[in-house]
């Protein structure tokens, strides 16, 4: 019994495996990183992220050294973790990904299990690097938000609608705005399209800005 109390503060560990184990955490979160930063697709890149990425996976190498296999020390790291609180929103499912990753190659590290650590990474960072290459599950059909600015309060009665669908497979207005004061107002309209071939884009945007009437034009779309 006090043997067993005794091993609460004793680490069943060598200085030799505690260097070894950061070493392969330190080159494993770095790997992690640099995947991160590659395959980043956002428009707030956030360079804290991808360092915290190399120092997660080390801190978890060395949470799961000090646990080890005993009982009451992982209920006493339970315990001081419970008090800390996060506060920061992880937004996009990828970051939670790439923690979620960096923490499991931290324990693989920390247990002393190198070739699930190394292997691990090498392989999960090909398949990444591949679904990333070919925008798997993007769909092939973007939507894009078209804006129109006129000074025909009728746009049915222009050629707008012709020029839009010879360009697009299919279309909907969803928003007409007047800008300006009254007397002297253009009028803003909104639709979605779906473009027939994406690389069309440009060339409707050319052909509808030719109009009398048209001032500008903007297409948008999202990425993600």
């Amino acid at each position: 019994m006090v043997n067993d109390f005794a091993d609460i503060f004793t680490l069943s560990i060598s200085l030799r495996d505690v260097v070894f184990n950061l070493i392969v955490a330190l080159l494993c979160g770095i790997l992690i990183s640099l995947l991160y930063r590659y395959t980043y697709k956002g428009l707030n890149y956030s360079s804290s992220f991808a360092i915290s990425m190399i120092m997660l996976t080390m801190i978890t190498s060395i949470v799961i050294m000090v646990i080890g296999n005993n009982l009451a020390r992982a209920f006493g790291m339970v315990g001081a973790m419970s008090i800390i609180r996060f506060r920061t929103a992880v937004k996009d499912a990828i970051d939670i990904m790439f923690i979620f990753f960096a923490l499991t190659i931290g324990l693989a590290a920390g247990v002393k299990m190198y070739a699930v650590a190394i292997f691990g990474t090498l392989f999960i960072s090909l398949i990444f690097l591949i679904i990333s290459r070919f925008n798997f599950g993007l769909s092939r059909k973007r939507e894009y938000l078209l804006q129109i600015l006129t000074l025909s309060e009728d746009i049915s009665s222009t050629n707008i609608e012709g020029i839009i669908r010879r360009f697009c497979r299919h279309f909907k207005l969803i928003n007409v705005k007047a800008l300006g004061e009254s007397g002297n107002e253009l009028m803003e309209y909104s639709y979605h399209v779906f473009l027939k071939a994406d690389d069309r884009g440009s060339q409707m945007i050319r052909e509808l800005k030719k109009q009398e009437d048209i001032k500008n034009v903007n297409l948008f779309f999202d990425e993600t």
